[in-house]
């Protein structure tokens, strides 16, 4: 009598017959745990470098961290794969903050043993700035997890793209997360790999565990993730072929819905955050700029030059930063841009550093000629030439400009203080103007390329879905994909998809290439050419697909083609529903900005040149001059100290500074908002928005200067 055959052994010799048959990924037995850890060192180095910073800085002191912010950090350092512990968080910001704090402390001990007082505004402003750097560093993993948050998100639609056209003709959750992982971009490939290495670990038993605690995750983030994946889960239980497929259709449906109602919400509401960030971030500093030359008239000794620089080019920047950062913690993923740019053979051109070296020797001669005065200044140069130190037009030879001093430095109780001349002011302006054309140079040369060639990419894009409805109608009809791209690109003449196909055509019939070859060679694949992440997924599930025969892979292609037509719909939507934000905020940053601050630099030189002239006639005790003010003007000029006061030099430098680090992070907001996380398309609109704000904040501030000093010199040339 034959023995009873056991279950397991069925189980175990059939379930190799089918893995061996349907088995297009994962063939060979894979040390996830391994793979998991060199993919998240080779793609996230920007983790492993907190990590050892955690480790060794963070290490130092141990602090109590409260159990309720604990859950809070740990839930950020899982989503964003950091291997610390929460307490090591904290104690990094502490210890930024201890060190920032000893270092202010010993500076203004430094400046108290030289100049025999203790500076107690400028110990107050480094107080606040190691305030702001403690945030920074102490919500590093929270804005670590948002922006893995905003980068994967943008890769869900995607990922269940992939699993539902794979689960279509292979129902195996495994397989397709495999499948999925494997194909998709850093980061939504490392959690999936993460999945996997869960259950390698024995962390978890099976991968539908793990999966589910994984998606716990987007809990409060993207619920229509999880009941995408859900939905898929069920199909496996489902007796039914149709309601199988019915249920994987569905879940691309639902995360579709969910990305769509959620950027329409965002949308909505971003309005307010955006004009409050530039109130307060660029128009009220800004105006406040304005006062300073009185202020410091009036104050004395009390404001220095490095009070503002700390003030306006660190606190406040970093206080930008904040509001920005909040906004982009509002933004929900799903939509925007990613990027398959290494690949390209003009990706080795835009890592280049030559870009920085050449932008740097063009605009080093502004940066010499901007410093001239401080070199005149604090150096033996004007002895040498003959010249007094307050030396006038007229010992240059520029008399025709009249008898204001160019440099006019003032002789302080420290030494000489200034420049507060026009001629000064002028030469100030050429450091942030190279400054800004450094930036502009160089990541034009960076990115004008690459730029050109994903705008064609988003055109291919665009014309890609009636292509993908005719391949898979060829496929159908039982044409090999060999022979299909030739035909489709005959038919799509004077578009730029032809190229594409023609690309794929000639390599598979030239070069002898095969289909999966002729698209994703790292040399000659077509891809490389049109790096766009729809293209390829959609290439990608053709390939799969069509090792299960042309009838599933014309039915994927038709799937992949109706996915396409639904997110180009709900991206030209959300495009509408951001340009006006995006154009407000952008023409504010552009216009407005650097109009309003070169109207403030050409007040300060006002309020200096009125301040100079009324020193320099209570100098020569003019009888006119007093009874033309009608009043005492020794009085006043007591009060307003000119010597004291902080030169437009400087301030006109601080003010470029500011504008072009502002330009910096309003241009990383509006890109993230537009676009998710973009790195070519931050650093090109950067460069774009650097050259329109800066050429028309140094021609505000040219015609304001002049015109302004001129208008003083003529209301008080009648009092001399």
């Amino acid at each position: 009598m034959p023995e009873k055959p056991n279950v397991d052994d069925v189980l175990n010799k059939y379930g190799a017959k089918i893995e061996k048959q349907i088995g297009t990924v994962g063939q060979s037995k894979i040390d996830y745990s391994r793979e998991y850890t060199i993919f998240k060192e080779e793609m996230a180095p920007d983790l492993t470098r907190y990590e050892k910073w955690c480790h060794s800085l963070g290490s130092i002191i141990k602090i109590k961290i409260s159990s309720k912010e604990e859950e809070k950090v740990k839930k950020f350092v899982n989503i964003s794969h950091l291997e610390i512990e929460p307490w090591q968080a904290l104690n990094l910001s502490v210890m930024v903050f201890i060190s920032v704090f000893l270092l202010s402390l010993f500076l203004s001990v430094g400046i108290t043993l030289v100049t025999g007082v203790f500076p107690i505004l400028f110990f107050f402003l480094m107080i606040i700035l190691s305030l702001f750097l403690f945030y920074f560093v102490n919500g590093y993993p929270q804005r670590l997890a948002n922006k893995w948050r905003l980068k994967a998100s943008s890769q869900m639609v995607p990922a269940i793209l992939y699993i539902v056209v794979y689960m279509r003709h292979t129902p195996n959750l495994e397989k397709a997360i495999l499948f999925a992982a494997e194909h998709l971009q850093y980061p939504l490939a490392l959690d999936f790999k993460k999945v996997f290495y869960d259950v390698s670990i024995g962390k978890f038993s099976t991968i539908k565990d793990s999966l589910d605690n994984y998606l716990e995750i987007w809990r409060d983030y993207s619920v229509e993730f999880i009941e995408s994946f859900h939905l898929i889960e069920s199909s496996l239980f489902e007796p039914d072929e149709a309601r199988r497929i019915s249920s994987l259709e569905k879940s691309l449906q639902v995360v579709l819905d969910g990305v769509y109602d959620k950027m329409l919400s965002f949308s909505h509401g971003v309005r307010t955050p955006m004009t409050n960030v530039y109130m307060l971030g660029v128009v009220l500093p800004t105006l406040g700029l304005a006062l300073l030359p009185l202020a410091s008239a009036m104050i004395g000794d009390l404001i220095k030059w490095y009070h503002i620089f700390i003030l306006f080019n660190l606190i406040i920047p970093f206080f930008v930063f904040y509001l920005t950062d909040k906004i982009m913690l509002l933004r929900p993923g799903g939509h925007g841009e990613t990027e398959l740019l290494e690949r390209n053979p003009l990706y080795e051109r835009y890592k280049s550093r030559k870009h920085y070296t050449k932008a740097l020797l063009i605009c080093l001669p502004f940066f010499i000629l901007g410093t001239l005065p401080l070199i005149f200044q604090y150096t033996p140069i004007p002895g040498l030439l003959g010249l007094e130190r307050d030396y006038t037009f007229t010992q240059l030879g520029l008399g025709f400009l009249g008898n204001d001093l160019i440099f006019n430095f003032k002789q302080g109780v420290n030494g000489f203080t200034g420049p507060f001349g026009v001629g000064a002011l002028f030469f100030s302006m050429l450091i942030p103007v190279g400054a800004a054309l450094f930036f502009v140079i160089s990541f034009r040369s960076k990115t004008k390329e690459l730029i050109i060639e994903r705008g064609k990419t988003k055109q291919l894009e665009n014309e890609f879905n009636n292509s993908l409805f005719q391949l898979g109608n060829r496929i159908g009809n039982g044409v090999p994909p060999e022979l299909a791209f030739g035909k489709i690109a005959e038919s799509s003449k004077g578009l730029i998809t032809e190229d594409f196909f023609r690309r794929v055509n000639y390599n598979i019939t030239q070069m002898g290439m095969s289909v999966e070859t002729a698209i994703f060679d790292k040399k000659r694949g077509a891809l490389i050419y049109y790096p766009s992440e729809l293209i390829a997924t959609s290439m990608k599930i053709l390939v799969e697909a069509a090792k299960k025969g042309l009838a599933i892979a014309a039915l994927s292609l038709m799937s992949i083609s109706e996915y396409v037509k639904n997110i180009q719909k709900i991206t030209s939507r959300l495009k509408d529903l951001l340009a006006e934000i995006i154009s407000d905020m952008k023409s504010n940053m552009t216009f407005l900005a650097p109009l309003l601050s070169g109207v403030v630099v050409g007040l300060a030189v006002m309020i200096t040149s009125i301040l100079n002239k009324l020193d320099i006639l209570s100098e020569i005790g003019s009888a006119e001059a007093i009874s033309g003010l009608g009043g005492n003007l020794g009085s006043i000029t007591e009060l307003f100290q000119v010597a004291k006061m902080i030169p437009p030099y400087h301030l006109q430098i601080m003010i470029g500074i500011y504008l072009i680090e502002v330009t910096f992070i309003l241009t990383r907001t509006l890109v993230t908002v537009d676009s998710g996380e973009d790195k070519l398309q931050q650093i090109s609109e950067t460069g774009i928005n650097l050259k329109r704000g800066a050429t028309l904040y140094f021609i505000t501030a040219l015609i304001t200067t002049i015109a302004l000093f001129i208008l003083s010199s003529i209301v008080l040339g009648n009092l001399v």
